[in-house]
């Protein structure tokens, strides 16, 4: 029972990888990477298994990426302040405790990426609206179809599964994907702008 268990899980998550076109992963690695070019901030958000993802996420964007001697992707998780957000909910509603913390940092041009299973979560609701009327690009990682997350943001990964297990562990991979493919992206630059300055230095 537990063999078939497992084979029907593994196979969840093959399903999820399958649907989802591979343009809709370019196109968020190059809002990532415009982000970057610009200088501009990349937040991440979500609650419960999707806190976690957003934290893992700002971890590996941020740090995973990380070139010596290279300027570093911004990357900020809004799941992580355990004071703010509690203070936030206390003193206006759970509703909001994304939204605040966008007012007090979010500028255009910066990526907001949000995180849901369900696609449904009131507060991340609030703050993909807000990020849209501020001028961000907003990114889903969204499950369950899409919910109303799908309607509201400029990109999305959606997946139909409705197996919360299947859809975080998704979520997950692009973590890992996005990070990683970017470090390499980042060293390779790296490494190219390091050969053309030494074949100068050498001519002079």
């Amino acid at each position: 029972m537990f063999r078939e268990f497992v084979s029907s899980y593994y196979y969840g998550l093959e399903t999820c990888r399958q649907e989802v076109p591979f343009d809709d992963l370019e196109r968020v690695l190059q809002a990532i990477l415009t982000a970057y070019e610009a200088d501009r901030t990349v937040f991440v958000f979500g609650n419960g298994g999707s806190a976690s993802t957003a934290s893992h996420l700002a971890c590996d964007l941020g740090k995973g990426t990380a070139i010596p001697g290279r300027r570093r992707l911004r990357v900020v998780s809004l799941a992580d302040n355990l004071a703010l957000l509690t203070a936030w909910a206390n003193d206006t509603s759970y509703e909001m405790v994304f939204k605040e913390q966008l007012e007090n940092l979010l500028q255009p041009g910066d990526v907001v990426i949000a995180i849901s299973a369900s696609g449904n979560s009131p507060n991340v609701i609030r703050a993909v609206e807000y990020a849209n009327e501020r001028g961000a690009v907003t990114i889903g990682f969204i499950g369950f179809g899409g919910g109303k997350l799908k309607e509201l943001v400029d990109l999305d990964i959606t997946v139909s599964s409705c197996n919360y297990g299947h859809v975080e562990d998704y979520h997950l991979a692009l973590d890992h994907i996005f990070s990683q493919y970017l470090r390499q992206l980042f060293r390779t630059a790296s490494d190219q702008e390091a050969t053309a300055n030494d074949a100068v230095e050498s001519r002079t």
